[in-house]
């Protein structure tokens, strides 16, 4: 079930009037989507916060309109402590939408127990899927990652239906070998008997013999 939010309509623009409703704990927000005219509208700031804390990216609109919509852009300030704006889009049941959610891995890379470290270079990801499906973060297991190996798009963990929308080649995450694994390989001492400097070869030997 989405989680509800109580809005009004708002017809004040202009910063100095949005800080003014800042102040009095609302935060100004857009409503877009279907073809439909944009709605200004303020959002108790308690419970936006409260929405954003539990990751909701589905909520119930109602107060001055009811309507159910996705959570599509959050703008922070500078800090990233307080929301200053959102944009909301129409949805309706079952519609199938775009979303970016967050790439999380899940179990223990092997590499790792080999002295590797873990480089994570894709934090998200764009998938289209059912509005009543939308996870909060997507897992890609990691137990068969050795060292010098890396991971792809191609094996994250979807919901039902859901279709990935970057390019499934895309790289992940890898297993990367650390300094001190590095230099423990180079100093690993050379395979076969190693030559003795200034000792001549048995043939010679035999051979300067016999001349004496």
């Amino acid at each position: 079930m989405a989680e509800e939010l109580t809005v009004e309509i708002r017809t004040e623009r202009g910063k100095r009037r949005m800080r003014r409703l800042r102040k009095a704990g609302k935060t100004p927000a857009v409503l877009y989507g279907h073809g439909m005219e944009a709605v200004s509208l303020a959002v108790p700031t308690e419970q936006l916060q409260a929405v954003v804390r539990h990751g909701t990216r589905v909520v119930q609109l109602k107060g001055a309109l009811q309507e159910r919509a996705i959570i599509r852009e959050l703008q922070w300030d500078t800090y990233g402590l307080e929301i200053l704006h959102v944009d909301f889009i129409r949805v309706h049941e079952h519609e199938m939408v775009e979303v970016q959610v967050p790439v999380e891995l899940r179990g223990e890379a092997p590499g790792v127990r080999e002295g590797g470290m873990l480089e994570q270079v894709v934090h998200e990801v764009r998938i289209l899927c059912d509005v009543s499906l939308i996870p909060e973060k997507v897992y890609l297991p990691i137990h068969q990652l050795g060292l010098n190996g890396q991971l792809t798009l191609a094996g994250v963990e979807l919901p039902a239906g859901a279709k990935l929308l970057d390019d499934p080649d895309t790289v992940v995450v890898q297993c990367v070998a650390t300094k001190e694994v590095v230099e423990e390989e180079a100093a690993a001492p050379p395979t076969g008997e190693p030559e003795l400097i200034g000792r001549k070869p048995e043939k010679e030997e035999k051979e300067e013999e016999e001349e004496e």
